[in-house]
């Protein structure tokens, strides 16, 4: 006697849902306190003026304005530069 079932079931079928990461509020558009620009793991992008990072480095805005995207040199650890992007709320 068999243990499984010879048909109907198999041991791959689950799948894992999908993470929604990205940009949420692109540049010029308006945002109220508390919404979310961006989620991302890790900080890909960095805090800026009137924003603030969650525990799962999402952006989100501190305060009502227009979202903002720049660009700065950031020093890395070992000494080498990168270009970093930066979300503001103006």
């Amino acid at each position: 006697m068999s243990k499984t079932k010879a048909s109907g079931t198999t041991k791959l079928g689950r799948d894992s849902q999908p993470q929604y990461l990205g940009v949420k509020l692109f540049g010029g558009e308006k945002v109220k306190t508390g919404d979310i620009i961006l989620r991302q793991r890790g900080t890909k992008f960095l805090v800026g003026k009137n924003v603030k990072a969650g525990k799962d480095y999402s952006i989100y805005a501190m305060k009502d304005g227009i979202v903002e995207f720049t660009t700065k040199q950031k020093k890395n650890f070992d000494g080498s530069q990168r270009i970093a992007k930066v979300v503001n709320v103006k």
